[in-house]
């Protein structure tokens, strides 16, 4: 009989709770896992890593000083590849799923849109002002490890959709960027900081690509601060 009484009272307090809750009287703790117990801040929403994230990627990648290997050249990683979307090529692509209102032609002719550049706020709506930048060079790649890969692999990496490696930015930014890593170049807008660092974690992550120490040392004091 006590453990009927006890299940009656519970229900009693739950349905109490629940009447409560309906009025307004009391509120849930935004914080809160569902399970009634407080999680601390809350984590980035699904597929946007965390800093934390970012941290423990950044402590898996190797750290080493950047590859001399001569040969460089961009035609080692064929870009755009064409066809990957709707008829697209890997440009176009990238301009149609960051712009906003885009209207697309015959053969992916572009026809209109507006685009944010993430690099330093900047809007435009003639797509030929921007520029799709890769979150980590082609340069940048080779001297972290690509030079060792085939060119098929040089192709995926260059065309990567899946990663946060293509970004359409104005071309101001993309030059000025040029073939810097985090401790040469950083994006003009502050508060894009974080996630610029982040996702360049990401995409070496992903390619298995190297970090020197000066690149390393950068992306920490960043992620520090985020």
């Amino acid at each position: 009989m006590k453990k009927i009484g006890a299940i009656v009272a519970g229900v009693l307090v739950a349905v109490a709770a629940f009447v409560l809750y309906e009025l307004g009287v009391i509120t849930p703790d935004p914080r809160s896992d569902g399970g009634g117990s407080a999680s601390g801040p809350m984590s980035a929403p699904s597929g946007e890593p965390s800093a934390e994230q970012a941290l423990n990627k950044l402590d898996e990648l190797r750290v080493e000083e950047e590859s001399q290997a001569s040969g460089y050249d961009r035609s080692a990683f064929p870009h755009w590849t064409s066809n990957v979307q709707d008829g697209c090529n890997t440009r176009e692509a990238v301009l149609v799923r960051s712009g906003e209102g885009v209207e697309v032609g015959e053969d992916c002719d572009i026809t209109s849109g507006t685009w944010h550049s993430a690099y330093d706020g900047e809007t435009f709506t003639d797509p030929g002002d921007l520029d799709i930048d890769h979150m980590v060079p082609l340069k940048e790649g080779w001297r972290s490890g690509a030079h060792e890969w085939t060119t098929d692999k040089r192709e995926q990496f260059a065309n990567d959709m899946e990663s946060d490696q293509l970004w359409a930015v104005s071309a101001s930014s993309n030059r000025s960027k040029s073939d810097g890593d985090p401790s040469d170049w950083l994006p003009p807008l502050e508060s894009m900081h974080c996630e610029y660092a982040v996702s360049w974690i990401e995409v070496k992550h992903v390619w298995d690509l190297s970090v020197d120490p000066d690149e390393e040392a950068a992306l920490r004091e960043v992620l520090a601060s985020c």
